[in-house]
């Protein structure tokens, strides 16, 4: 049964976050935070660099609330109380693990093959990770996942990525929510839903942030909305939990550049965009997707097409081949160095033998990959 008060770290419950007068007042004559009164010495697109950005963001949680409930009218409607907002979706999962984990005592739990930066920043926390595989098929292995739980009660946060990271494929809402309900288990159930935009709307969990008191989703604007380079994420979750977390971050995380040009790719005619840069990918991959596995010596995609990229084999030989992590280890070398087509090497994951991972491209860059692949596997197998 999920219980805030012994979930979360004792210090962190009795933590009182740094406050300073623009939480209160954000108008008139500022002369609060020692800022620079006359200007910045630069001025670009009317932002007024001298002074310090919103510690709150909730202009920019708004818009992101509107938008996820427009998007699911039927589910209890998000509000800014259930957002978090950090620097890219990482800030995010480091928060979640230093509310709940007590360095060097409690763990977390992760399915690999999966995103990488739990693990990372699990380590940097000084806090265990406890792996269960996900099934060869990508799925969660619900069983193994809850019996671990019920016998671990030091396990805080269970870290799940849906769409996957490296596998594409995202996970049963129905194995989210037995997680969620566990009898015994006092934790929260992370969801990192980086590419949900790329997958079919019901398969979100967004829906059940309101129903479920111990769920945590992550989002992002880097992947549908092309925003990498501005660094900002989002968790949305029980308010609880949120005012925690915003209690433990920097009062000022979000750059005023940054918060802007997130609000700005949340108004009407940016989400339009996004949506026709998605239809787009997913063109896209439909067709790298068929081409593909048409090369010989290309095997089967073995993650979803539920993402902006793809997790297919290379064998060690064209026909009747086995997944080889020599000949994708040497498409992946090859590609990137005489041909400057860079997709990742993920041979070394759990149940991903011989495998890349491809992100959609444009439609020039999806026929460039195909054609380099394609050359690039020849001269393998004519040497070999």
């Amino acid at each position: 049964m999920f219980d805030l008060n012994t979930c979360i770290r004792k210090n962190i419950l009795d933590l009182q976050p740094y406050r300073c007068a623009r939480d209160d007042f954000s108008e008139g004559i500022l002369l609060d935070a020692n800022e620079c009164s006359f200007g910045s010495v630069i001025n670009d697109c009317g932002i007024e660099y001298n002074r310090y950005p919103d510690p709150r963001q909730n202009d920019l949680k708004r818009r992101f609330c509107d938008l996820r409930n427009k998007e699911h009218p039927l589910a209890k409607p998000l509000k800014p109380e259930n957002m978090v907002v950090g620097v890219g979706s990482d800030e995010i999962i480091d928060s979640l693990i230093r509310i709940s984990c007590v360095p060097g005592k409690d763990k977390i739990l992760a399915c690999p093959p999966s995103y990488g930066m739990y693990s990372v920043s699990a380590k940097i926390n000084d806090v265990q990770v406890v792996n269960v595989l996900l099934k060869p098929n990508f799925d969660l292995d619900i069983d193994a996942v809850y019996d671990t739980l019920s016998k671990d009660n030091s396990i805080k946060l269970v870290f799940t990525c849906s769409p996957g990271n490296p596998t594409a494929k995202a996970l049963k809402l129905d194995d989210v929510k037995k997680l969620l309900a566990h009898p015994t288990w006092n934790g929260i159930v992370v969801v990192d839903e980086a590419y949900i935009d790329f997958a079919s709307p019901e398969k979100t969990a967004i829906s059940l942030v309101n129903d479920y008191p111990n769920l945590a989703v992550c989002q992002t604007l880097s992947k549908s909305f092309g925003l990498a380079g501005i660094r900002i994420g989002f968790c949305l979750t029980n308010p609880d939990i949120a005012a925690i977390m915003n209690s433990l971050k920097a009062p000022y995380n979000i750059s005023q550049p940054t918060s802007s040009l997130a609000i700005k790719a949340l108004s009407p005619e940016s989400v339009s965009k996004m949506y026709e840069h998605r239809d787009r990918a997913l063109t896209q991959r439909d067709r790298l997707c068929k081409e593909i596995t048409a090369i010989p010596g290309v095997g089967k995609i073995i993650g979803g097409l539920d993402a902006n990229f793809i997790l297919v084999q290379v064998l060690s030989k064209p026909v009747n081949g086995v997944p080889s992590n020599d000949v994708a280890r040497f498409v992946y070398l090859k590609m990137a160095t005489d041909h400057k087509v860079v997709v990742r090497f993920r041979g070394t994951e759990p149940m991903c033998e011989g495998s890349l991972r491809i992100t959609v491209g444009t439609e020039s860059e999806v026929t460039a990959v195909l054609d380099t692949f394609r050359r690039t596997l020849e001269e393998y197998y004519s040497k070999n």
